[in-house]
C-alpha cells in the first residue's frame, strides 16, 4: 500500500507517518516547512520528503500518482497564527484543498482533516448537543470575527471534499479531529502550554478558563481512527468524528494533572476563557464506533504524563 500524506511534517502528519509505516506501507510526505526548523524525527523515518507550496496548483505536477491513499493534513492551525492573520488562513486552508481535488484520481481514497470548530460556534449558541454527532448543523454566528476563520475554512474544505468527492469518484472520508495532543503539537496549545510553564515553575500559575470542559484525544488514538476508517469500506463517503469520549475533564481539573505531573504546586490565579472559546467540547463517537470498532486506549494521565515527558526531553 502507497500513502500519501500531505502536510506530513506536522504534528499529527509525522505520528499518522509512523503509524502507516508500521503497518506496512510505504509513504511519501509533502510540506511546505514553514515551520522552519530541523527535525531530527522526521529525518529518522524512512521516507521520501517532497518540498512543496500546495497553495500553487504547479506544485503538484511534481507528485506522482499512483497512491492507494492520500492524506490531507496541511493546514494553518493554532488560535494565535488564526487571530494573527486570519486572511492568511482562508487563504492556504481554502487553496491546498482546491488543487488537491484538480489533482487527484478518481478511485484513490482520500482523507481530509477538518475539525469540531466547523460546528463549535453552535454549542456556544445552544442549538448543538453534547456530546455532539456529526448530524448537528455547523455553524458561525460571527464570520467577521478573526477567531472563527479556521473554522470556516474547514467548512468550506468539508463542502468542496464531499461534493468533488461525489462528482468525480473520489472515495474520501472526512475526519473532525477534536482535541487532539501528543509530542511535537508545538507550544501554543492547552496541554504543552500547561506542561512547559509547570517546568519553568511559573508561581502563581495562571489557568484559564477553569470550568470549561473538553475531551482530549491522543495522538496514538487518533490515528489509529484514521487507519481504520480509510481501511473501512463502509466509511467512504462519511464525515466522522474523531476523538476520545471517554474522559472529559475540564480545565482546572487538566491543570492539577499536570502540575501533579509535573511534581509542582503553585498558587493557581484563575483567569477567564480566551474570548469565542466554547464552554464544553466532547464528541459523540458512535459512528466511528460502528464503523471500525474504535475504542480509545490512551487514558488522559498516560497520554499527559508521555506528553509532559517529550516537552521535557525536547523543549527546554
Amino acid at each position: 500500500m502507497k500513502a500519501l500524506v500531505l502536510g506530513g511534517a506536522g504534528f499529527i502528519g509525522l505520528h499518522l507517518t509512523r503509524r502507516l509505516l508500521a503497518a506496512g506501507y510505504s509513504v511519501t510526505i509533502v510540506d511546505d516547512f514553514s515551520r522552519g526548523k530541523e527535525d531530527p524525527e522526521l529525518a529518522a523515518l524512512d521516507v521520501d520528503v517532497l518540498h512543496a507550496d500546495l497553495t500553487d496548483p504547479a506544485a503538484y505536477r511534481d507528485i506522482p500518482h499512483g497512491w492507494d491513499q492520500v492524506y490531507m493534513l496541511a493546514a494553518v492551525v493554532g488560535v494565535r497564527n488564526v487571530e494573527s492573520d486570519p486572511a492568511r488562513v482562508i487563504r492556504i486552508n481554502t487553496l491546498v484543498v482546491l488543487n488537491l481535488l484538480d489533482w487527484i484520481q478518481p478511485g484513490t481514497k482520500l482523507f481530509f482533516a477538518s475539525t469540531s470548530e466547523a460546528y463549535a460556534d453552535g454549542v456556544s449558541a445552544g442549538v448543538v448537543e453534547v456530546p455532539t454527532p456529526e448530524t448537528v448543523p455547523l455553524m458561525i454566528s460571527d464570520i467577521t470575527a478573526p477567531r472563527f476563520a479556521y473554522g470556516a475554512s474547514k467548512l468550506l474544505g468539508e463542502a468542496a471534499v464531499v461534493h468533488t468527492g461525489r462528482a468525480r469518484g473520489i472515495p474520501f472520508v472526512v475526519g473532525r479531529f477534536h482535541n487532539v495532543y501528543g509530542p511535537r503539537m508545538g507550544a501554543d496549545h492547552v496541554i504543552p502550554e500547561l506542561s512547559l510553564r509547570a517546568m519553568r515553575r511559573e508561581d502563581p500559575f495562571k489557568v484559564y478558563g477553569t470550568d470549561q470542559f473538553r475531551a482530549f484525544c491522543h495522538v496514538d488514538d487518533a490515528t489509529d481512527a484514521m487507519l481504520r476508517l480509510m481501511t473501512t469500506d463502509t466509511a467512504m463517503g462519511e464525515i466522522v468524528h474523531i476523538g476520545n469520549d471517554t474522559e472529559e475533564t475540564n480545565i482546572g481539573d487538566l491543570t492539577k494533572l499536570v502540575l501533579r505531573v509535573a511534581d509542582f504546586d503553585p498558587v493557581l490565579d484563575p483567569a477567564p476563557a480566551p474570548a469565542g472559546s466554547v464552554a464544553r467540547r466532547c464528541p459523540d463517537l458512535a459512528k466511528l464506533r460502528k464503523l471500525t470498532g474504535f475504542e480509545p486506549t490512551v487514558s488522559l494521565e498516560e497520554g499527559v504524563q508521555r506528553t509532559f515527558d517529550w516537552y521535557r526531553e525536547n523543549w527546554l
